[in-house]
Parts: C-alpha cells; structure tokens; sequence
C-alpha cells in the first residue's frame, strides 16, 4: 500500500497496485522459457543396439526370436513364417505366456519391420518382450 499528498499536505492511502515490477519479472521469466524451450527438443541422433545398463539375471533358458537383413524370422534356431510364428513360440516355451521373449534384430533391420515383429509376439499373448543388444564388452544381453 502506498501514500499520496493531498491538497492539505496530508497523506491519503492509495490502493492501486504497483503491477510494473510484476510486469518486469514476468517478462524475464517469458525470454528465459523462450530461450530455454528450443535446447529440450533438440534431435540428438542414436545408435540403438548398444546399452550400458545392468545386467538383469539371466533366465534358465531364453527364447530368442530373431529377425534377420531380410526380414526371415526364427524361433531359437528353427526358422519359422510370421503365420507359424505363435505356434513356435507356444512350441518354444511349453505354452507358457509368463516367458520372457528376447528379440534380436539385425542393425540394418528398419524400426518399422521390428515393431511388426514386437506385435505379432504380443498378439501371440506374449507380454515380456525385451530388444538384445551388444554391450559395453561386446557381450550380448537383454537391454532395459
């Protein structure tokens, strides 16, 4: 709250508020987001296949679905048809659904054929699904 003079040399009270410092704030916070929000959407370019996080524990024997350059998919060694493909699968690991399923892929296999491949394994009725990749020691392991 503030005060003014009057004709009579005496101080009144004033209830305007002052809104200019409000303003200025504002505008320093409104640059700063304008600045700051181009640097959160920058495109940073990724090389998927590697992965340093930890190991999970292994599994007493993973199934591993594997798809190749030229799209051929199999099941552990057996090469199978993307038809054949929840039948090998249910073959592979007793019709347990509970099973972790480990997907390999080949680098130069593009996203889109390997989400198909991730879809065709979920309607399957298989949930746990994990991408392998190479390690920092070269090893191959699950990837979180």
């Amino acid at each position: 709250m503030g005060a003014q003079l009057d004709e009579d040399d005496e101080f009144a009270d004033v209830s305007d508020i002052n809104v200019t410092p409000f303003i200025d704030v504002m505008l320093v916070l409104l640059i700063i987001f304008m600045v700051a929000a181009p640097l959160a959407t920058v495109d940073v370019p990724v090389e998927l296949p590697s992965s340093s996080g930890a190991e999970p524990a292994p599994q007493a024997e993973p199934v591993y679905v594997t798809l190749q350059k030229d799209l051929s998919i199999s099941v552990g060694e057996a090469s199978v048809s993307e038809e054949d493909l929840a039948t090998a699968l249910d073959r592979a690991t007793k019709n347990d659904t509970k099973v972790r399923i480990l997907v390999r892929a080949d680098r130069t296999v593009s996203y889109g054929d390997l989400m198909r491949l991730m879809g065709l394994i979920g309607r399957s009725g298989y949930l746990k699904v994990a991408l392998v990749g190479v390690g920092e020691g070269g090893g191959v392991r699950p990837v979180r």
